[in-house]
């Protein structure tokens, strides 16, 4: 039975409190063996490290706050999350992070501060990265561009660019792209921006339960629908479902070294 990581997925939002254990459950049957929560907010921490303790060996969590997601007094807020990362070695990576200037710019000076101060934690502990960027790409690019001496590693969450911008963060050599439903997608530009991608600079994910793949397009998405992204993606490398399992999950034990201890 293949083997699969689910490198982002918000199982612990209230989407999924009704049926939360099958979620789990259907995930591992389908071969989806870990599950990679990233944080949204201070308050989103209770949540899914409860999870992370219901489901040791399967659910990992991380500690980030979501550039759409700022408190007025994100820097106090950010402070206890600093605190609590250093306090607590369960976490595998600082995420989700990021610039997302999609529905609302008038924040982007702060937007842009907080995802510093963020990259900075990730610099002091060695921890991977879990980035969001979303009409952001330029201001995404100068601020990893900033830090590149810094031997960050992790991974640009839930890329949708072109081959350019495919090529030009991928320049920052400790980095994968995370790839999900939007990959197959009928009018998605990704195949042609992975052409010539590496399969080894690239994750599995779903951000469940948001953009499920086809044919669930447009229902809430599950960790168990990974098999049909690394489907699509075997088409489009000319491979097994086997090798894109295997390769992948290799690529997230070696961005996320902490899913290697299954007692987390």
């Amino acid at each position: 039975m293949i083997e699969l990581v689910d490198t982002h997925t918000h199982l612990f939002e209230p989407q999924f409190d009704d049926d939360r254990a099958s979620v789990v459950e259907r995930a591992v049957a389908a071969g989806v063996t870990k599950l990679c929560l990233p944080a949204i907010t201070e308050e989103s921490l209770v949540p899914l490290l409860e999870m992370c303790e219901a489901y040791k060996g399967i659910c990992y969590p991380m500690i980030g706050l979501h550039p759409t997601e700022l408190p007025v007094n994100y820097k106090e807020t950010l402070e206890r999350m600093h605190a609590l990362l250093k306090s607590d070695s369960r976490f595998i990576a600082v995420g989700e992070v990021g610039i997302d200037l999609y529905w609302d710019d008038t924040r982007r000076s702060e937007q842009l501060d907080a995802f510093d101060i963020q990259v900075e934690w990730a610099a002091e502990t060695g921890l991977p990265l879990a980035i969001h960027s979303r009409n952001a790409f330029k201001e995404l690019y100068e601020v990893m561009d900033a830090h590149r001496s810094k031997g960050l590693t992790g991974v640009f969450h839930c890329f949708s660019g072109d081959e350019e911008e495919a090529k030009k963060l991928l320049s920052f050599d400790g980095f994968c792209l995370g790839i999900g439903g939007v990959l197959t997608y009928k009018k998605s530009q990704l195949p042609q921006a992975l052409q010539n991608v590496p399969l080894e600079r690239v994750l599995l994910e779903t951000d469940s339960p948001y953009l499920a793949p086809v044919p669930f397009r447009g229902k809430r998405n599950e960790s168990s629908y990974v098999p049909y992204i690394a489907s699509f993606m075997a088409s489009l490398y000319g491979c097994s479902v086997e090798e894109v399992a295997k390769v992948t999950s290799d690529n997230a034990h070696r961005i996320f070294p902490r899913l290697l201890n299954n007692g987390i």
